[in-house]
């Protein structure tokens, strides 16, 4: 039980002001570039359908279980995660919200990589608006185009910091008025636009040729299975977010009327449904338009840039897609910024305006390496292959923040000097909707733990091996 302090700071505790307000919350903490951007150029790099294949199944086995117990912690504690670690354990004081520093981290990391993609999205949005990228059409003018914006540290630098800015602008201004009120409303269009344009891509020339690839699963003779199944796991934990606390938050600001395993269960709905017609839209129009697949991190701005460039109206198209796809990116930094300013606002008891600023200046800052890491820093051991600064802390957040993060989530539920297995299934199962089994506990405490170590050590091993 909690002691008087806790429940009293629990019932002034901000809450959304509907369900479909906490649903639209964390799916957009879930959807976002992860699912529009990061997916497709991961499923065409490992294979496409059996990548797909592999990416649904961990949703379930992984994804699943994770996020009903950091919804349920949130939910119970009515904290950001680390004072949900401090404050749920019987045994007081408790040492489990040292090693919740791993998700306050993880958050930053998040921000710094996420703004600085984000802000790619910002500029192809103006850029197709003010008809910049109209007369582009061969692949090869595509590239140059985003090789020629990651030669310009200036461009990128503008575009990060304005998406810094938006997002704790609208973060400043409350969970109500400001996160839920603009999230709603974004998902919404987000929605709209992407089944539109989805519909329209299987109509396109070679279209089926690109679903064959992107949704019949294939074993070619020369594929790393071991390899695809560790990109999908990992994709898995990346496109939901899991451990760094950004969907524990939003479990802390609903109410206890629904089960949370039906929670996670709609949650997950949305996310899968945007990748899957993110996917449609971009192999339909790298099969139609002779775009290689694995083209990596700019594969749906050549792709889609592309596309729109062959169809009347294409620069309108292209802006409002464009804007849509950077209003997805802003769902997730939006989120996310909440979780940074919570913690703020729990630990250290700023103002929610403080902790805002505070935190558009730290993140501002910390995320300028990863802008000019474009330009300098190639070639570095220990990054290897790998020749950017991006590529290092999407390495860090998806490979190790994220699992770990995750595993400590895991056996907080499970252990005995933890939250304890009792006491989340009472939380996990209180409302109307599905009830989470209790016999799953031997998979929880033991599979499940196992199955996130071999993807933290396969992203080690991928990385300096």
């Amino acid at each position: 039980m909690n002691g008087p302090q806790e429940t009293e700071m629990s019932q002034a505790r901000e809450t959304t002001s509907s369900r479909f307000g906490f649903l639209m919350l964390a799916a957009g903490s879930a959807i976002g570039l992860g699912n529009v951007w990061r997916f497709p150029y991961m499923a065409g790099a490992n294979g496409g359908g059996l990548f797909v294949l592999f990416y649904l199944l961990f949703l379930l086995l992984l994804g699943f279980p994770v996020m009903c117990m950091e919804l349920a912690v949130g939910r119970a504690s009515r904290r950001n995660l680390y004072g949900a670690f401090r404050d749920l354990p019987e045994k007081r004081p408790s040492l489990w919200r040292f090693p919740a520093g791993v998700a306050f981290s993880g958050n930053l990391i998040l921000m710094i990589m996420y703004t600085t993609v984000t802000g790619w999205m910002l500029t192809y949005f103006v850029d197709f608006l003010t008809g910049r990228l109209a007369a582009l059409s061969t692949e090869a003018e595509l590239k140059n185009q985003f090789t020629s914006l990651m030669n310009n540290p200036g461009k990128m630098s503008f575009y990060m910091i304005l998406t810094v800015l938006i997002g704790s602008g609208i973060c400043a201004f409350g969970l109500r008025r400001g996160v839920e009120r603009i999230t709603k409303i974004l998902m919404a269009g987000l929605f709209v636009l992407l089944s539109v344009l989805s519909l329209y891509a299987l109509f396109l020339p070679g279209a089926g040729s690109g679903m064959k690839f992107y949704l019949m699963p294939s074993l070619p003779g020369d594929t790393n299975i071991f390899k695809i199944a560790g990109g999908a796991m990992s994709q898995a934990f990346f496109t939901l977010s899991l451990g760094i606390g950004a969907l524990e938050i939003f479990g802390s600001y609903t109410d206890k009327k629904n089960s949370l395993a039906t929670e996670s269960i709609l949650i997950i709905s949305c996310d899968t449904l945007a990748a899957l017609l993110s996917g449609i839209l971009v192999f339909a129009a790298c099969f139609s338009y002779g775009i290689q697949v694995d083209g990596g991190p700019g594969l749906v701005l050549f792709s889609l840039t592309g596309i729109f460039n062959h169809l009347p109206g294409g620069r309108i198209l292209g802006s409002v897609f464009f804007l849509f796809l950077s209003i997805a990116a802003l769902t997730t930094i939006i989120t996310v910024f909440e979780n940074l300013i919570a913690f703020m606002m729990d630990e250290w008891h700023f103002s929610r305006r403080k902790a805002a600023w505070v935190n558009f200046l730290v993140v501002g800052v910390l995320s300028l390496p990863c802008v000019f890491g474009f330009n300098i820093w190639r070639h570095i051991h220990p990054l290897g292959t790998k020749s950017t600064i991006l590529d290092f802390e999407d390495w860090l957040i998806s490979d190790i923040c994220l699992p770990l993060g995750s595993i400590l989530i895991v056996f907080f539920c499970c252990r005995d000097s933890g939250w304890t297995w009792k006491k989340f299934l009472a939380e996990v199962n209180t409302g109307k909707g599905l009830r989470f089994p209790a016999w799953l506990k031997w998979y929880a405490a033991v599979i499940l733990p196992v199955l996130i170590l071999y993807l933290f050590g396969l992203g080690i091993f991928n990385r300096f091996f």
